[in-house]
C-alpha cells in the first residue's frame, strides 16, 4: 500500500447529515462532487440512505473517511464502499464475535471502531480506506427509525455541514401516509430567505415531497453559511389525518402496524407528585433551571389537578402532607415553596420516592390518572443504597398502579439504574442535558405528559401473533400508541383490532378490523415487517434491561436473532466493515443510552464513534492499563536515544537498538482533557511520581494535592483535601483520615458512612468516598488493578468562581481539526501537533476505552508541568 495522506470526509445524517473535513482551498486534495441524503418516510417509519462520492485528486493514494452521525434511536442496517466497481459491504455479526475481531485488530495495533453516544439524540460511525491515485468512493450508509409523535406531530431533522460547497448537493424527503397528511412544515436554519428557491416543497393528500438543491453559490451565501459549504438544518414537522378514534390499521404481506392517537376525548384530570433531588450536587445553574422550570410547570396545572411537591437530599422533605387541588391559593404557595429550594447534604432518592408512592396511594381518586416525576442529578448515597434494593422497594410499593418518569440530570448520573426504575413501573427514563436550555427540556417533558386522556389501555388483535407491546397505563394528548405484529398465513379475514380503556370514570371500546380487498404489493421484506422487527427489538431491549438470569439471557438472544435477520446493528450485534485486501476489517458497535464513553462537562461533547488508531512503533510496546481517565504507559528495556513528553509525535525513540544492556525510562500517566462540542477528547501524558496541585478554590479557602504512585501501574497513593485553616481530610489506599479542626476520625475503605458537619459531607460506599465542601464536590475512588491499589479522583461540582486553578479545574477546550500531512488541532489560534491514541477513563467504575487527540504536556497545560506541582500535599 502506498503511503499517503489522511484526510476526513463525514456526513452528518437522519435524520441528520454532515460531512466534517477540514480544507476550504480550492487546491484541495481531495473533493466531494456529489452528496445525496435520500428519506422515505411511510407508516412514520424513516429509511435513510446517505451517498458520498469523493474523488482523489492527486496522483498519490491517500485514506479518506466516511463518518456520520445518526440518531440514537436509529439502527444501522446496511453500509457499502464502492471502489473502481468493487463493492465492500459491512456484515452485521453477534457482538461477542465481532469483539474478538475488533480485539485482536486493537492488540495488532491496527484500527478498530466504536459507536457510541454524541450529545443529545446522535451517534457516530465513522470508516476509512485507502483510495489509489486519482481514483473515486463512493460511500452509502442505511439506518431505520421509527418517527415518535411528541405534542402532536413527527419532526425529520436533516442537518447539512459539507465543510465544502459541493456541485452535486441533493437532499430528497418522500413522505407516504395511507391516512392522509394533515400538515407538513418546513423550519430551521436552512430554511431563510436566501435559500428559499432552493427548497420545494409538494403536499398532495396522502404524499409530500421535499427538495433541497442549492447551487454552489448558494452554499456559500446563506446567514450560517461561508467558504467552507452550508452549515444548518431542515426541520420538517407533519401530522397525519385521524379521521376514527380506531386510529390508522395497515398491512402488507402477513405483518401489520396500527397507529392509535385519539384526541376527541376528555383530559383525565392528574395527580401528580414533583420529587425534587437538592443535594448538594445541584449546586448552581441545575437548581435554578430546576426552579424555574417547576415555576412554569405549576403555572400550567389545571383547576382540576391535584399535586404535591417533594424535595430531598440526606432527608426528605414535603411541602404539605398531601396532594392538594390546583387552585390559585395553592400554586401561588407552591410557588413560593419552589423560589426557596436550596441545595445541600446527599441523596437519599429511595426514601424520597416511597414517600411520593404514599402520598398517591393515599390519594385514590376515581376518574383521574396519577404519576410520580422524579428529578435527580446523582447516585443514591444515603439511607438505602443498594440499587437492587432500592428498585425492588419502589416496584413493590407501586404495585403497578401509577407511571414513574426518572429525570437525571446531567452526564454524570447513573442513568442505567434511573432507566430501569421507570421501565419496572411504566414510565420512560429521559436525560435532561446541562445546557442552557435545561428549564425549556423540563417543560418540554411535562407537556408530553400534562394531558391524559386515556388510562389503563389494553390493545387486543384476535387473528394476531408476536405481538409488540400490548398493554400501556395511560395515553397522553399529543403522543401516539403504537403496536406492530404478524398475521398468521395472512389470514386478514379473520383479523379483528379492539382497544379497551378507562376515559375518565367511564369504559370505552374502539374495533376495526383489515380491508378484505387485496393488499398492497409489498416485497416480502416490506416497510411494514421492518417496522415490525425494528419495534419488537427496541421493546425486547428495555426488556432485557428490567431482567436478569435465564430470563435475561432468553430476551437477549431473541433480540439477537432479529437483529442478525434484518442487520440492524444494535447493543446485541455490530458492523464488521469489510476493506479492500490487505486493509484492516473495522467494527462498529451501538452503546446502550447509559454508558458513558466518555467524561464532559459539555453535553453536546458527549462521545462518538472512535476508530483506535494505534501506531506501532518498531521495538516499542504501549500498555493500557485498565485505569480510566489515566492510562499507563510504559515501554520494554530496548536502548532509546531520545524520547520527548512533550510532542506526541515524537514520543518514541528517534533510534532504536536491541542490546543486552538496558535504559530506564520513566513511565507516563494519561490523563483526559474534554472537548467542547467535539467527539474526542484531548490527552496528554505526566510522568508518574509526581506530587500534583489537584484543585485550589482560593474563595473558600479549599485546596486538594495528590501523590502519584511509583508503580507504572498505579494512580495516586495519597490525596489530601485541606479546608480553611484547621480541617484536613486525608486519604490513602488503607483508609481516610478526618481532622475538622477539634477531633480526629479514621475510616477504613470498607465501612459505610455518612459524616457530616456544618460545612463539610463525608459519604462512604462500595469504596467511594464522596466529598462535598462548600459549591465542590468531589468522589475519590479506591481501584485495585493488576495486585495494585491506588485512588482516582472526580470533580462532580466544579467550585463557583473564575479563579480556580488545578489539574482538575482545566476546563474543556474548543478545537477545530487542521487536516494535513501530519494531523493538527487549532486551539486558541494556536495550531498544535497531534496523533490519534486512546486512554481509559477512570472518572466511572466501567472504565470505557475511549479515543482521544494526544498533544503535547505543555499545550495541554497551557503551560509548564511544574506550575502544577508541589512539594508537599
Amino acid at each position: 500500500m502506498m503511503k499517503g495522506v489522511s484526510v476526513g470526509v463525514g456526513l452528518l445524517g437522519l435524520l441528520l447529515a454532515c460531512v466534517t473535513t477540514a480544507p476550504t482551498d480550492k487546491n484541495r486534495d481531495w473533493d466531494i462532487y456529489s452528496f445525496h441524503i435520500n428519506s422515505t418516510v411511510t407508516s412514520r417509519y424513516a429509511t435513510t440512505i446517505i451517498t458520498s462520492r469523493v474523488a482523489n485528486r492527486i496522483d498519490q493514494s491517500q485514506e479518506i473517511e466516511f463518518h456520520v452521525k445518526i440518531p440514537k434511536n436509529a439502527f444501522i442496517s446496511k453500509f457499502k464502499m464502492t471502489i473502481e466497481g468493487q463493492t465492500y459491504d459491512g456484515i452485521v455479526k453477534q457482538k461477542e464475535e465481532a469483539q474478538q475481531q475488533y480485539t485482536q485488530a486493537v492488540s495488532r495495533g491496527q484500527s478498530a471502531g466504536i459507536v457510541s453516544s454524541v450529545g443529545r439524540t446522535l451517534e457516530e460511525f465513522k470508516t476509512s480506506v485507502t483510495v489509489a491515485a486519482l481514483s473515486k468512493v463512493t460511500f452509502e450508509l442505511t439506518y431505520e427509525e421509527l418517527l415518535k409523535r411528541r405534542l402532536g406531530k413527527y419532526e425529520l431533522l436533516i442537518h447539512a455541514r459539507p465543510m465544502q460547497p459541493v456541485a452535486d448537493f441533493k437532499i430528497d424527503v418522500y413522505i407516504n401516509e395511507l391516512p392522509g397528511i394533515n400538515f407538513l412544515d418546513i423550519t430551521g436554519g436552512l430554511s431563510t430567505e436566501a435559500l428559499a428557491n432552493a427548497i420545494t416543497k409538494t403536499h398532495a393528500s396522502s404524499e409530500a415531497w421535499v427538495h433541497f438543491y442549492p447551487s454552489k453559490e448558494q452554499q456559500s451565501q446563506c446567514e450560517s453559511c461561508g467558504e467552507q459549504g452550508l452549515n444548518g438544518d431542515l426541520v420538517i414537522a407533519y401530522d397525519v389525518h385521524r379521521k376514527t378514534s380506531m386510529g390508522d390499521l395497515n398491512e402488507a404481506e402477513g405483518y401489520f402496524v396500527h397507529h392509535f392517537a385519539p384526541s376527541n376525548l376528555p383530559r383525565i384530570p392528574k395527580n401528580v407528585v414533583f420529587i425534587i433531588d437538592r443535594s448538594g450536587s445541584m449546586h448552581g445553574r441545575k437548581m435554578e433551571q430546576t426552579r424555574e422550570a417547576l415555576l412554569k410547570i405549576l403555572g400550567d396545572l389545571a383547576e382540576d389537578d391535584h399535586f404535591a411537591l417533594i424535595t430531598f437530599d440526606s432527608s426528605v422533605s414535603t411541602w404539605r402532607k398531601e396532594l392538594l387541588p390546583a387552585n390559585q391559593d395553592n400554586l401561588e404557595a407552591a410557588k413560593s415553596f419552589a423560589r426557596h429550594i436550596h441545595e445541600r447534604g446527599a441523596t437519599n432518592i429511595n426514601a424520597a420516592v416511597l414517600e411520593g408512592t404514599a402520598m398517591l396511594n393515599r390519594h385514590p381518586q376515581e376518574g383521574s390518572a396519577s404519576l410520580l416525576i422524579l428529578l435527580t442529578d446523582g447516585d443514591p448515597t444515603t439511607g438505602e443504597t443498594n440499587l437492587e434494593k432500592i428498585h425492588e422497594n419502589i416496584k413493590e410499593a407501586i404495585g403497578k398502579k401509577f407511571p414513574l418518569y426518572c429525570l437525571g440530570f446531567g452526564m454524570d448520573v447513573n442513568f442505567d439504574f434511573l432507566e430501569k426504575m421507570a421501565l419496572e413501573n411504566g414510565g420512560v427514563g429521559r436525560r435532561i442535558y446541562t445546557d442552557s436550555d435545561a428549564a425549556l427540556q423540563l417543560q418540554g417533558f411535562y407537556e408530553e405528559v400534562a394531558t391524559p386522556l386515556l388510562t389503563d389501555v389494553q390493545m387486543v388483535y384476535l387473528g394476531g401473533a408476536n405481538l409488540t407491546q400490548t398493554n400501556f397505563s395511560q395515553y397522553y394528548n399529543g403522543s401516539e400508541i403504537v403496536v406492530a405484529g404478524q398475521i398468521p398465513d395472512n389470514n386478514i379475514e379473520m383479523f379483528t383490532a379492539e382497544v379497551i380503556a378507562i376515559s375518565k370514570s367511564n369504559r370505552v371500546m374502539y374495533s376495526d378490523t383489515l380491508p378484505t380487498k387485496e393488499p398492497i404489493e409489498a416485497s416480502s421484506d416490506s416497510h411494514i415487517q421492518r417496522l415490525w422487527a425494528y419495534l419488537t427489538v427496541k421493546q425486547l431491549l428495555d426488556k432485557e434491561v428490567q431482567l436478569s438470569g435465564t430470563a435475561k439471557e432468553k430476551v437477549k438472544k431473541e433480540a439477537l436473532d432479529l437483529c442478525l435477520k434484518y442487520g440492524f446493528v444494535t447493543p446485541f450485534t455490530s458492523m464488521v466493515v469489510t476493506k479492500p485486501q490487505g486493509e484492516d476489517s473495522q467494527v462498529a458497535h451501538k452503546p446502550k443510552e447509559g454508558k458513558k464513553w466518555l467524561q464532559s462537562s459539555q453535553v453536546d461533547y458527549g462521545s462518538s464513534l472512535h476508530f483506535l488508531n494505534h501506531q506501532v512503533h518498531s521495538l516499542m510496546s504501549r500498555t493500557n492499563y485498565d485505569v480510566g481517565h489515566a492510562v499507563q504507559k510504559s515501554f520494554p528495556d530496548f536502548g532509546m536515544d531520545y524520547l520527548d513528553y512533550n510532542n506526541p509525535l515524537r514520543a518514541h525513540p528517534t533510534k532504536t537498538t536491541v542490546r543486552t544492556t538496558t535504559t530506564t525510562v520513566s513511565p507516563l500517566r494519561r490523563f483526559l482533557l474534554p472537548a467542547v462540542g467535539q467527539a474526542l477528547p484531548l490527552c496528554y501524558d505526566i510522568p508518574v511520581a509526581l506530587s500534583l496541585r489537584l484543585l485550589i478554590d482560593p474563595n473558600n479557602d479549599l485546596a486538594m494535592n495528590g501523590q502519584l504512585g511509583q508503580s507504572p501501574s498505579a494512580g495516586y497513593q495519597k490525596i489530601v483535601i485541606h479546608y480553611r485553616s484547621d480541617q484536613h481530610i486525608e486519604l490513602d489506599t488503607t483508609g481516610i483520615t478526618f481532622n475538622d479542626g477539634q477531633n480526629t476520625t479514621y475510616f477504613f475503605w470498607s465501612l459505610k458512612i455518612n459524616h457530616e458537619t456544618d460545612s463539610v459531607s463525608l459519604i462512604l460506599r462500595d469504596k467511594e468516598m464522596d466529598v462535598t465542601i462548600a459549591s465542590t464536590r468531589v468522589v475519590i475512588m479506591l481501584y485495585k488493578r493488576n495486585g495494585i491499589k491506588f485512588l482516582w479522583p472526580v470533580l462532580r461540582q466544579r467550585p463557583t468562581g473564575d479563579n480556580i486553578i488545578g489539574l482538575m479545574a482545566l476546563p474543556p477546550v474548543a478545537y477545530d481539526e487542521v487536516q494535513g500531512i501530519t494531523m493538527k488541532l487549532k486551539i486558541q489560534d494556536k495550531e498544535v501537533d497531534v496523533s490519534r491514541d486512546s486512554a481509559v477513563d477512570l472518572s466511572v467504575r466501567s472504565a470505557p476505552n475511549v479515543a482521544c487527540w494526544l498533544m503535547p504536556l505543555q499545550s495541554a497545560l497551557l503551560g509548564g508541568l511544574a506550575d502544577f506541582t508541589v512539594t508537599q500535599l
